[in-house]
């Protein structure tokens, strides 16, 4: 009897190595469908595929699966000697087969021998669009190569599941553009945990993790996309009935006194003019001051409750709406030339350049995306620009202030506080204006006493750019390099916020497209692979 694939998790509980919680009761299924895996960086999302996968055990609740797993990590770890055969576990068949030809193989061999491999190999590495030999030994490829390989090595294996961990991570537009086509044709089950909003395009359902719980979306990431805009609108309806009802409670409080004054002045009068009796006055004030504590009483109680839902609202708000930036003014020219590359060839051994007679310029508040594959020279662009490497040929001319965000934001001293970090870059600065700056970038009161080096890669990167472009004038262009890598949505869209709030030229080396278009990009250059010289005219668009 046929029995369809599935995962199944029921009551997982697992808490870190100091005894904080990671996933608690956490109730999941799936089943052979496309799933995304999203949430902030260190939510638990890589220790889920781990649990799935049985390389860890949860403390308690089970983990049930029918069917075959294909696990691919963040990072291909490989010996010296391991190749591409190695990584499919082909090497012996291949062996098998060359001893065949080579008529060295036994009749009980041959028989054996899988004609068809060769091929299914070729054809695994070509889905990922790797171009590279069975023989190819793993440490002569780059790290997106390898990723490559890997994901090729699980297509050939056909496992029930695919479980990917930041599979575009580190790939370059043709290696992420390969994923997302073998994504889109997968017709088996996978999990995929990303921050790739084009990958999470091709996905069949959603799965966001909190610290609360998992909740599962079905649709891709627009779908998801469109839930959260009208939870958002939910939130903002129950936000004003909340303030609504504060407020009426307040009124009501407030007529409810006056009604009491005037009847107790009125009281007061009579029992002046002896219309009461005495006695009669001293019940009447008893049973008024137990009626008016009672009141009391009741309209704290009504008063508390409106202000927790009122509290809860805002929290929930909090939550879901988009962040945005106010940010001070560059005061960058639309006239002004900011930077000039002239007929360029550089590298780092002079008869092997990696540019080669490359010429642009940026003026105003233009944003350039660098893009190209791997190895084209974009990191060497960069540091060109930034001073840290010498052009072999040509000029490079900064004109205006600049800071460069790299991908370790080394700019940020790791040893002391984001706070103490904005004063030494912005020292004409006061307390004040420092906290409101770092208070736009979400660092809020003591968030910004947060020493550097314990910061995550997203939170770093959003103190980097707080602390560059919070002051009281920013630099009139700013350079990044990557700057979505190993970034969890939330920290990607937040520093989305932030340079829409820019108006000084930005300079952006960048595979991401999906940031590329919320960073509002107006030109691209587009660096050949190689040494390859190519006419400005050609790389500019």
């Amino acid at each position: 009897m046929f029995t369809p694939a599935s995962i199944v998790l029921s009551n997982l509980t697992l808490s870190l190595s100091d005894g904080r919680p990671l996933l608690s009761d956490l109730d999941l299924s799936f089943g052979p469908e496309r799933t995304g895996l999203i949430g902030r960086n260190g939510i638990g999302k890589t220790t889920l595929l781990r649990l799935i996968s049985g390389e860890l055990s949860p403390q308690s609740g089970t983990v049930a699966v029918t069917g075959t797993l294909g696990l691919l990590r963040q990072t291909v770890q490989v010996a010296p000697n391991d190749t591409i055969a190695d990584l499919f576990g082909a090497t012996e068949a291949l062996a098998l087969l060359r001893r065949a030809e080579e008529g060295d193989a036994t009749a009980e061999e041959l028989a054996e021998a899988d004609w068809t491999l060769e091929a299914r190999l070729a054809s695994a590495l070509s889905r990922t669009g790797l171009d590279a030999e069975p023989h190819t030994l793993l440490t002569s490829l780059s790290g997106g190569q390898r990723t490559r390989a890997g994901l090729a090595a699980l297509v050939f294996a056909e496992p029930d599941f695919l479980l990917l961990d930041e599979p575009t991570n580190n790939l370059d537009r043709d290696g992420r553009a390969a994923v997302v086509d073998l994504i889109a044709g997968w017709r088996a089950g996978a999990i995929v945990v990303s921050h790739d909003r084009e990958l999470l395009e091709r996905m069949d359902a959603i799965v966001e993790l909190t610290s609360l719980c998992a909740t599962r979306y079905g649709g891709n990431w627009s779908a998801y996309r469109e839930r959260k805009r009208l939870e958002l609108a939910a939130a903002q309806h129950d936000l004003a009935e909340a303030e609504k009802r504060v407020d009426e409670i307040a009124r009501k409080a407030q007529m409810a006194a006056e009604r009491k004054a005037r009847k107790d002045g009125a009281g007061r009068r009579k029992g002046l003019r002896g219309d009461i009796p005495r006695i009669a006055l001293g019940g009447l004030k008893e049973r008024s001051e137990n009626t008016s504590g009672e009141s009391a009483r009741l309209v704290e109680s009504r008063r508390a409750q409106a202000i927790e839902a009122l509290g809860a609202a805002r929290e929930r708000i909090e939550i879901l709406q988009p962040l945005t930036v106010s940010l001070p003014s560059t005061g960058l020219p639309a006239s002004r030339t900011v930077l000039k590359v002239d007929e360029v060839t550089a590298g780092y051994e002079p008869d092997r350049p990696i540019i080669r007679d490359l010429s642009f310029t940026i003026t105003g508040p233009e944003r350039i995306a660098v893009t190209g594959p791997n190895g084209s020279g974009k990191t060497t662009l960069l540091a060109l620009i930034s001073g840290d490497l010498q052009p072999l040929a040509g000029t490079v001319r900064v004109m205006t202030g600049f800071a460069m965000l790299d991908q370790q934001v080394s700019l940020l001293d790791p040893s002391v506080s984001i706070r103490d970090n904005f004063r030494r870059l912005n020292p004409e600065a006061n307390e004040n204006a420092c906290r409101a700056a770092l208070a736009r970038f979400m660092f809020r009161a003591d968030a910004a006493l947060q020493v550097v080096s314990s910061l995550s890669g997203g939170q770093m990167l959003r103190a980097g750019l707080a602390c560059v472009l919070g002051g009281k004038a920013p630099p009139s262009l700013l350079i990044l390099d990557e700057p979505t890598n190993h970034l969890d949505i939330e920290s990607i869209e937040a520093i989305e916020a932030g340079l829409r709030a820019y108006d000084g030229a930005l300079l952006v080396v960048s595979h991401d497209e999906a940031f590329l278009t919320a960073t509002e990009i107006s030109r691209r250059l587009e660096l050949p692979s190689g040494d390859i010289s190519m006419p400005p005219s050609a790389v500019l668009c």
